[in-house]
């Protein structure tokens, strides 16, 4: 039997666009609360205003990649939310330099909001599950993650981290009847990259990827699928 969603509550990262606002949207259609941020609290303001007539939802803004600012938003999350059932890890920034021209502090940005935020907020999640006896942790992470490109040193580290990091807390979390999976997106429609100029049309839309993330968090609690690809079905011929 399909995991029941309504009247669980949940935290989506990087939730004021494109992938992360698409779940949300699914996640509060099928009666979720759901608490999200972004970096900007004008954006986080105005997502939470379009989003309220689809059900209960609040935000606060949070950089991922400061551990303080995490601490800020679970605390205003578990205050808005009363209990936590599913973490979506979908904050990400890109940013595609050779790495002789990538500075530290591009390096530390990157590192910091792709790997170490997912760390931060799955560190602040997990006794918040714990409370409730288990939850579902979603990471979003990228094809990325298993194929470098040039230009994509930092960003290919911050994703390839990013897998070995979800299947390590898979395992640290699965005797907790807390469940872990990752989503690998291809290119997707959204504002997160200006490097493709050849039209849109032929990406993902983000919505897909919140249908992938519904399907995983619903799959029943025996059983989980840790891992999804998911890649345009044509996209334009090299």
């Amino acid at each position: 039997m399909d995991q029941e969603l309504r009247g669980q509550a949940a935290v989506v990262t990087g939730a004021t666009r494109g992938i992360g606002r698409a779940i949300a949207e699914a996640l509060l259609r099928e009666g979720v609360t759901v608490a999200i941020c972004g970096r900007q609290q004008d954006a986080v303001d105005q997502a939470v205003a379009e989003l309220a007539s689809l059900g209960q939802v609040a935000g606060r803004a949070c950089d991922v990649g400061r551990f303080e600012q995490v601490q800020e938003f679970f605390s205003f999350a578990e205050k808005n939310l009363g209990r936590l059932d599913i973490l979506v890890n979908n904050a990400g920034v890109g940013g595609f330099i050779p790495v002789d021209q990538t500075t530290p502090e591009h390096w530390r940005a990157i590192i910091d909001t792709n790997l170490s935020g997912p760390f931060y907020c799955v560190h602040e999640a997990v006794p918040l599950m714990k409370k409730t006896g288990g939850g579902f942790i979603l990471n979003i992470g990228s094809l990325a993650g298993k194929n470098p490109f040039a230009g994509g040193a930092a960003y290919n580290a911050s994703k390839f981290g990013l897998n070995g990091f979800s299947e390590a807390v898979m395992m640290d979390l699965r005797h907790d009847k807390i469940r872990v999976a990752q989503i690998m997106p291809g290119s997707v429609q959204t504002e997160f990259s200006q490097r493709d100029t050849t039209g849109a049309d032929w990406k993902i839309a983000p919505e897909h990827i919140a249908e992938v993330a519904l399907d995983l968090i619903r799959l029943p609690a025996r059983s989980l699928a840790s891992r999804v690809e998911i890649r345009p079905s044509r996209p334009p011929r090299k």
